[in-house]
């Protein structure tokens, strides 16, 4: 058995906190404040099992969080959004953090959203787009909230993450006339 790549690890700890670290927790708050509006195809609720239905070419929006997916359920408590389940092939995300800063996009066949917990997990072919790096995964968990993305399973070696992280782009200097 080989030995863990702790270098490896480390530097992946270092490039989510550096990309997170920027956002501004004060926009992020603010999306689980504004309303969420689906836009769909067809839509169905069951007031028996509290749920409703959306499919075909689904848009749904909560402040600067925008999915698309080919399905939406959504499922309530007390009168309240408690989960979205999203599917698709591929469902798609994406988030503005803050206000000039570049969009974080993220994609995978199955999402869960929580919108009181500020939480989305993305599950099956799990890909996270921010900055300068990818970080793919069977199960990718983002809290927008405290601005915590955890990749992979703790419980299995075989499923691995995988990231990738582009060099910054250097300034190129102008040649001296």
């Amino acid at each position: 058995m080989k030995p863990k790549n702790n270098k490896l690890t480390f530097l992946f700890s270092i490039a989510l906190c550096a990309g997170l670290y920027g956002m501004n927790a004060h926009a992020l708050d603010t999306d689980s404040d504004q309303p969420i509006t689906i836009d769909s195809n067809t839509a169905t609720y069951d007031d028996k099992t509290a749920t409703s239905i959306y499919t075909g070419n689904v848009v749904s929006i909560q402040g600067s969080i925008h999915v698309n997916s080919d399905k939406l359920v959504v499922y309530f408590k007390d009168g309240d959004a408690e989960k979205l389940v999203f599917t698709g092939n591929k469902a798609k995300f994406r988030q503005t953090p803050n206000v000039g800063a570049k969009d974080i996009t993220g994609e995978a066949l199955t999402g869960e959203y929580y919108p009181k917990k500020n939480l989305l997990v993305l599950i099956d072919e799990a890909t996270v787009w921010q900055g300068n790096g990818a970080y793919s995964s069977k199960i990718i968990e983002y809290d927008s909230k405290n601005a915590v993305v955890k990749a992979g399973e703790k419980s299995s070696d075989s499923k691995r993450v995988h990231v990738v992280l582009q060099p910054k782009e250097k300034d190129r200097a102008k040649p001296a006339p």
